[in-house]
């Protein structure tokens, strides 16, 4: 695989953007009446359809645009949501469960150690053939490494990170000539290198670091609309769009850079950091569909939304995530983010919610667009489908309502919350993310305790047994298909640590003690690190020679958090990046208050 075409490892998977034909002028029409002379609807059909031509002719290629989408979306009402009973009453203790603390500690060193021993410095570790490598041919930026230096000092492994600063000090480099991912690139290595500058109090080395990657990224925004490339040549400062999808964004990457750039022009008091990303938002905002839909790719060009699923997995899932963190970030004074946050959670409730046939499981679905052969006319189709990357949206639906859905301020918020601190729109909110957080850990009582990538839920006449199954599943001994697979993902335990910090209720900490000793169990390989499971459902397991950095970074994290006293890394002062880096609240006024806003 070239350069250029390096797959992400995280938030998106491999698939294509599957555009549908051009319209036809010949397509026929649903039947209607023969007006005898032209009417004024038919006058203003007109004048879009010459809009739509002009819009396609200007870059948009083949690509339909959602003008109003209208009806074609699900039109159930949306069902009233359950929330799951907390049996009885139970202590708030947020004091550390030492000893489970310090065993996701070991682990963490566990993995650390086999990575430091066998591959120091390369973007990713294969511990079962002890080696690492690099995601291009020019070398690595040291993925791993800064994924992991956070961890380190939240953990207090102080050997440990002292060896992991000497290598960024001396052998880090971005000058690579390379094509890297923008999204995942700044995710990462930026996320965590503002994160590592902010909890060693100033250390500037990591400063320095951040800003010869950010200054070396910066390029990709310039595009015609400000939407920013797929990808960044970090040694020539070039970006490049992705050819694997025809050049479009999505959503996700394009919309999930801007807490990290706008901290760093918060530290160094440079517009262009600010500006860049945040006009990204603009764009995003001023394509709004109606019904606040968000598909998962938007045309670079044109600035426009295309004819593709809508969904809240891969390729959309950070951008969901980031309008409340952008509105949490700066203190919540800025009302365009939390404006963007409603409007999005309505669209959510109103069209992508469902609930499981057996246990009334609440889950997240997809509309996928089709169009119909005998007409033309586009219809949408629902899919049952959940992603595991969906399962960071319970804690933040607990978080938005703790905050944005306050209904005096989150101060006021008890500990466990009543249902009278909320507005109703927090209510609501409050209510679905309990009820996917039970779902996604039921996602997890599999033969191994291993929840896998994607999972289906069964309609109403599927005569199925369960609530949800692995679409394509293959009897033990024959190549596992790609949804049966545990890549050590950590969207579950994030949402178990939100909600232990929200609540004080022991079950999250149970839970997550669950998945962890279900993680030592299948995923640790004894001469050290961690492998990804290609089958939950198959036991013994067999291991994928992977262990993604997200694990160190997130996974790990988000357990020792789960198990460390509330004084670490309080909600209130901090929110994480999608890699589960912490950046710190701050004020959006006083040094940077000459940067633009939405």
């Amino acid at each position: 695989m070239s350069d250029a075409a390096t797959t992400l490892r995280h938030r998106k998977t491999t698939e294509k953007a599957d555009p549908p034909p051009p319209p036809s002028p010949k397509s026929p029409k649903p039947a209607a009446p023969k007006p005898t002379k032209t009417s004024g609807c038919a006058i203003v059909l007109l004048v879009f359809a010459v809009l739509a031509v002009l819009a396609l002719a200007g870059g948009a290629g083949t690509y339909i645009y959602y003008q109003n989408p209208g009806g074609y979306f699900w039109p159930e009402d949306p069902k009233p949501w359950t929330v799951v009973p907390y049996e009885g009453e139970w202590e708030v203790d947020f004091s550390a469960d030492v000893e489970k603390r310090d065993a996701v500690v070991a682990a963490f060193k566990h993995a650390w150690l086999a990575y430091e021993r066998d591959a120091m410095g390369d973007d990713e570790y294969h511990p079962i053939k002890h080696k690492g490598t690099n995601l291009t041919k020019a070398g690595g930026i040291g993925y791993t490494v800064v994924d992991s230096i956070d961890t380190m000092l939240l953990m207090g492994l102080e050997e440990e990170y002292t060896r992991a600063r000497h290598w960024v000090e001396t052998s880090m480099s971005f000058d690579r000539d390379a094509n890297f991912n923008t999204f995942e690139t700044t995710i990462r290595v930026l996320g965590g290198l503002l994160s590592a500058y902010e909890l060693t109090d100033g250390d500037q080395l990591y400063l320095d670091r951040a800003i010869d990657l950010a200054d070396r990224i910066l390029p990709v925004f310039d595009t015609p609309s400000g939407l920013p490339f797929s990808f960044i040549n970090l040694a020539k400062r070039q970006g490049s769009p992705d050819t694997d999808n025809a050049g479009l964004v999505s959503v996700a990457e394009g919309a999930t850079l801007q807490l990290e750039f706008r901290y760093l022009a918060h530290l160094t008091d440079r517009a262009e950091y600010w500006d860049k990303a945040e006009h990204v938002m603009k764009v995003i905002r001023a394509a709004r569909l109606p019904n606040g839909l968000t598909p998962i790719f938007i045309n670079g060009h044109v600035a426009k939304f295309v004819s593709a699923e809508i969904r809240l997995g891969s390729r959309a899932d950070s951008y969901f995530e980031y309008l409340l963190k952008q509105y949490l970030q700066t203190g919540s004074v800025e009302m365009q983010y939390r404006e963007m946050y409603d409007d999005a959670m309505q669209a959510i409730h109103t069209s992508l919610l469902g609930t499981s046939k057996t246990k009334k499981l609440i889950f997240t679905l997809e509309l996928h667009p089709k169009r119909n052969g005998y007409n033309g006319q586009r219809t949408w189709v629902r899919a049952l489908k959940q992603d595991h990357l969906v399962c960071f949206l319970g804690g933040s639906l607990m978080l938005g309502a703790t905050t944005a859905g306050a209904r005096l301020s989150p101060q006021s918020v008890s500990v466990p919350p009543k249902m009278s601190d909320f507005t109703p729109v927090g209510q609501r909110d409050w209510m679905t993310g309990v009820n996917l957080v039970e779902t996604c850990v039921d996602t997890y009582r599999t033969a191994s305790g291993l929840a896998p990538e994607i999972v289906h839920f069964r309609e109403d006449i599927d005569a199925g047994v369960g609530d949800w199954y692995i679409k394509g599943a293959r009897p033990r001994g024959e190549v596992p298909v790609y949804d049966a697979r545990y890549i050590l993902r950590p969207e579950t335990v994030e949402s178990l640590f939100i909600a232990y910090r929200l609540t004080g209720h022991p079950k999250y900490r149970e839970y997550g003690w669950d998945i962890f000793q279900a993680i030592e169990k299948h995923c640790r390989v004894p001469s050290g690190g961690y492998a990804s499971v290609l089958n939950v459902e198959e036991v013994p397991v067999q291991w994928e020679d992977k262990m993604e950095t997200f694990l160190m970074s997130e996974t790990l994290k988000y357990l020792f958090l789960l198990f460390s006293d509330d004084t670490v890394l309080p909600l209130n002062e901090y929110v994480f990046n999608t890699e589960a880096h912490p950046l710190p609240i701050f004020s959006p006024f006083g040094s940077t208050s000459k940067f633009g806003s939405l």
